[in-house]
């Protein structure tokens, strides 16, 4: 089923220009773009995913992951089919890459109001676009989002950072958090394994700093692709000096997925040491993903421990209810830490 899109342009010919993301495709009659789910019939755009919910599952805010989001609360997690990206090692191909792999995307129908409503029988504190990229299905998000916050709910993106800033402009209002995944910090593997570019991605992350959307950065670090040291700081470098030294930045591992199957995982090592350079560059706060272990959350004045993980268990250890350190008083950078208490 079509719905009308947002943020396109009509241009002659019926030619339409969409500026949902930053590959601001121009589409012909009877076309679609990259992303494979906004259709010109007429000279007009059509999304071919509204309501055409893919996955719906219950998480903890950590798998996001957000770690200074609401810790320990869970978050409804949904997703349509498709993406503007075709990472190589995707988890999520056999529903981002659908809409690319067949004719049409196949989904359950499900409305922003019946979102909402299983949002609050399942008692989460917010509702998570996620799985997929959720700018594809941008007006489903939107509307749902609007829905959500008028029922208390706090909203939240997991996406790849592609998008346009008109897109941003209209959703901040509604999008509390992000999770933003700088995949490299190179636009060569942008360009050949992801079929995108670096800077608006970087764009999009200081404008939604701007905004006053809680920020989280992950990097898959995937060996022979971004694992270059050099590389690596100077990404940390770029979140301390554009985003900020309290920035979260989720260092995850790679296991080989979908056309990486013969890669090879990331040995911890490297994780560790990048870490260990964050933290010299100045980040505050770095976390390690995809390994067995727990991933603590400290005090970024006395290293005092605050919140304790365990897998998904999450446990205040060294906060007070104002969200202080127990021992030397430092604020926690974060948000939503008095609702754990």
């Amino acid at each position: 089923m079509l719905y009308d899109a947002l943020l396109y342009d009509e241009l002659e010919d019926n030619l339409v220009q969409c500026k949902l993301c930053a590959h601001r495709c121009k589409i012909s009659e009877g076309g679609r773009g990259t992303c494979r789910v906004r259709e010109n019939q007429g000279g007009k755009l059509y999304t071919r995913v509204y309501g055409n919910l893919i996955s719906m599952n219950v998480d903890p805010i950590e798998k996001k992951p957000l770690y200074h989001f609401y810790p320990g609360s869970r978050s409804f997690s949904i997703a349509t089919p498709g993406c503007n990206f075709r990472c190589e090692w995707c988890q999520n191909w056999q529903i981002s890459q659908m809409p690319k792999l067949m004719n049409l995307p196949h989904g359950k129908r499900f409305m922003p109001e019946e979102v909402v409503r299983e949002a609050i029988k399942t008692g989460c504190r917010s509702i998570a676009y996620t799985y997929t990229e959720p700018t594809i299905f941008f007006e489903y998000s939107l509307d749902t989002a609007k829905l959500a916050q008028a029922k208390g709910f706090k909203n939240v993106y997991v996406t790849n950072g592609f998008m346009t800033p008109e897109m941003l402009e209209v959703i901040h209002p509604y999008l509390d958090a992000a999770n933003v995944d700088i995949k490299a910090f190179r636009d060569e593997p942008y360009r050949k394994l992801m079929g995108g570019h670096l800077d608006p991605v970087l764009d999009s992350c200081k404008l939604m700093k701007s905004l006053g959307i809680w920020l989280e950065i992950t990097t898959l670090i995937v060996p022979g692709m971004n694992d270059d040291s050099e590389e690596l700081k100077a990404l940390a470098n770029f979140i301390f000096e554009e985003l900020g030294p309290e920035t979260p930045w989720h260092l995850s591992r790679f296991y080989p997925q979908y056309k990486m199957v013969n890669k090879s995982p990331t040995d911890e090592s490297l994780l560790i040491d990048t870490k260990r350079m964050g933290e010299k560059a100045g980040l505050k706060y770095i976390y390690i993903g995809n390994v067995a272990g727990k991933d603590n959350t400290k005090c970024k004045a006395c290293r005092h421990p605050l919140i304790t993980r365990g897998g998904y268990s999450v446990r205040l250890t060294g906060l007070d209810q104002q969200g202080r350190c127990e021992k030397c008083g430092t604020l926690f950078d974060g948000v939503g830490v008095g609702s754990m208490h």
